[in-house]
């Protein structure tokens, strides 16, 4: 099982805890199991992904620059 998106990850994650006892009850009982990963929400970080986000956004800005329909709009 795979987990990239923790609710309380701000105060877990992106800090060293190796002196601390960690008193998330949660976490630290996801950790426990062998067949868990956290990826402390970098789960996204694949070259894939990265190529896609990035021809996305290209397309996005041609389409902005050129008047047309932007497809990926936030209303």
């Amino acid at each position: 099982m795979g987990l990239d998106v923790y609710e309380q990850e701000s105060t877990l994650f992106f800090h060293d805890h190796s002196e601390n006892v960690i008193k998330d009850d949660l976490i630290t009982r996801l950790i426990s199991f062998p067949n868990v990963l956290i990826t402390s929400h970098q789960g996204f970080f694949t070259k894939e992904a990265m190529e896609e986000i990035a021809q996305i956004t290209f397309q996005n800005v041609d389409a902005f620059l050129t008047g047309k329909e932007l497809i990926n709009r936030v209303k």
